[in-house]
């Protein structure tokens, strides 16, 4: 038996323990101590002397065969069934809705539930219960017995001989019945035959064992035993199949399809690896062993074998609660590791999946520059900040500009700042070229200035009502008021006559003669397309 107190040891360091275990035996070596300084017989058994691996014994010891476990406020009591301790009359507070017991809560309560609990009607108080508490020993939490009243087994004498009185009751009617019908069918015989005193009690005993089973009352049926392929024991049948399903090998009649071993009832591979997966049923044996407890229990051995390879006393046929336990504080150690690790990721870069609202220098911040470090985390070039670049060619001059265009503004005009010039794709003429226009700006000042002083006022002349939607009209042309009227009715309908291909007439008049009025209503009702105040009309 593996223990955890034994480290693992070489093939020669075995080779000397056995060594001092026999010079300890012939009495050439001195006997082995332990923590208490007593010493240990050499000739007790291995399995005796060597403690369980979860004890943790460092030190040889035979504490593990002692009852190192003693209390004496163990007790083998046991509850008192049925007892109360008090009765009240009236609800209180804290007390069972429905019963009105101090001892439990509404939950608790094993009466049946009432209609209106005693919370509410104050009546029918059930008592307190008992309440005790026991500490037993490792013995009396597992002695079955434990508090079995034998006086209650009388009980169960006395209701199986009822059933057996019951049972020679009615095998003794159903013999005198049969001895009546013998004795009515029989010939010759006298009258009024043998009587129930004359009746031998010898031939009114059945033998029980002849009797059919079916007919006695309390009698189960005697289920049929089946003896299993190995051992030679008797139970329950090993690979039992309902006899409706179809068997393995009938699955797939091909002969190159997978093998079937008729002994063990196993057949390893799929039988129809080509049919849909949903409609399957059966997929061969391996796949139980590919998935749920299989799994995890190879996943167990493999650990158990790496576990041995690197050292360590671990054997799973040996001590196989050892090998489980260690597994089991392996992963919780392996995931506790990688989530170590997935916490330091985060806090160091972040968690880009996280609702968290991501910081603004973060979000609108962007960054070309290189940055090299040494081996000690130390910044050897790259420190001085880069201005951010768009995806736009930037600072690209044309036409010997010095300036990109937009640099300036005059007049709610674009230019160049360079040359002060207005056009985008003109050359650039520098200093000269901003003298120029600034002259050319003040000779034309000048010359405003110069025909304004010498202009005099113009002579007041007759105000003309002028058409106003026409371009090609004369000054001096005067409308009359009413004929305007009249023409702009008149352009109204014939619009309404195009819309409208009902109101149109089929006898049509050209007249070629156009009036100043009729004009001016046309030019009034046509629509200008640049016009910015034609939707307002």
């Amino acid at each position: 038996m593996a223990t955890a107190s034994v480290a693992f040891k070489s093939r020669e360091d075995h080779r000397k323990q056995i060594e001092l275990e026999e010079a300890r035996k012939a009495g050439l070596a001195p006997a082995e101590v332990d923590e208490d300084g007593k010493e240990i017989n050499p000739h007790i058994p291995q399995y005796m002397s060597s403690a369980p691996w979860y004890l943790n014994s460092e030190r040889p010891s035979l504490k593990h065969q002692r009852k190192w476990k003693s209390d004496p406020n163990y007790t083998k009591s046991w509850y008192d069934r049925g007892a109360k301790i008090f009765q009240a009359d009236k609800y209180r507070k804290g007390a069972c809705q429905n019963c009105g017991a101090m001892t439990h809560d509404a939950k608790a309560c094993m009466e049946r539930p009432r209609k209106v609990g005693a919370k509410w009607t104050n009546k029918h108080i059930a008592p307190d219960e008992k309440v005790e508490t026991f500490e037993l020993d490792y013995d009396g939490k597992r002695d079955r017995w434990n508090g079995y009243d034998a006086s209650t087994y009388s009980l169960v004498i006395e209701r199986y001989e009822a059933r057996d009185e019951a049972r020679r009751k009615y095998l003794k009617e159903q013999q005198l019945k049969k001895l009546e019908e013998k004795n009515n069918n029989q010939d010759g015989e006298t009258e009024g035959g043998d009587s129930d005193e004359d009746v031998d009690e010898d031939d009114l005993r059945v033998d029980e064992a002849k009797v059919d089973e079916s007919k006695q009352m309390d009698f189960a049926k005697v289920e049929k035993r089946v003896r299993t392929t190995g051992g030679g024991s008797t139970g329950t049948v090993r690979n039992l199949r309902i006899r409706e399903d179809t068997a393995k090998y009938l699955l797939n009649l091909d002969v190159n399809s997978a093998h079937y071993d008729p002994k063990t009832r196993s057949m390893r591979e799929d039988p129809l690896p080509d049919a849909d997966p949903n409609e399957k049923f059966y997929g061969g044996d391996n796949q139980y062993r590919n998935s749920g407890q299989a799994l995890e229990f190879k996943q167990l051995n493999l650990h158990a074998w790496e576990a041995f390879d690197k050292g360590q006393d671990i054997h799973m046929q040996a001590a196989p609660s050892q090998a489980e336990l260690l597994y089991k504080n392996y992963k919780v150690i392996k995931e506790k590791l990688k989530s170590q690790t997935k916490d330091t990721i985060l806090n160091k870069y972040g968690n880009a999946a996280s609702e968290e609202e991501i910081p603004r220098e973060l979000l609108l911040g962007q960054t070309e520059r290189e940055v090299e470090y040494d081996r000690a985390g130390r910044i050897i070039k790259g420190q001085e900040m880069a201005l951010p670049k768009s995806k736009y060619e930037e600072d690209v001059f044309i036409n010997n500009h010095t300036t990109v265009w937009g640099s300036w503004w005059k007049d709610h005009q674009w230019g160049y700042k360079c040359c002060k010039q207005l056009i985008r794709n003109s050359y650039c003429t520098g200093a000269a070229g901003i003298e120029a226009a600034e002259a050319a700006s003040d000779l034309m000042k000048a010359n405003i200035a110069r025909k304004e002083a010498g202009e005099e006022p113009p002579a007041p002349v007759e105000e003309k009502k002028l058409a106003t939607w026409g371009t090609d009209i004369p000054d001096d042309l005067i409308l009359d008021e009413k004929l305007l009227a009249k023409a702009l009715k008149k352009e109204d309908e014939r619009r309404r006559e195009e819309k409208d291909e009902r109101k149109r007439k089929y006898n049509v008049k050209w007249n070629d003669e156009v009036t100043p009025e009729d004009m001016e209503a046309y030019r009034m009702k046509k629509v200008h397309h640049d016009d910015p105040m034609k939707d307002f009309l």
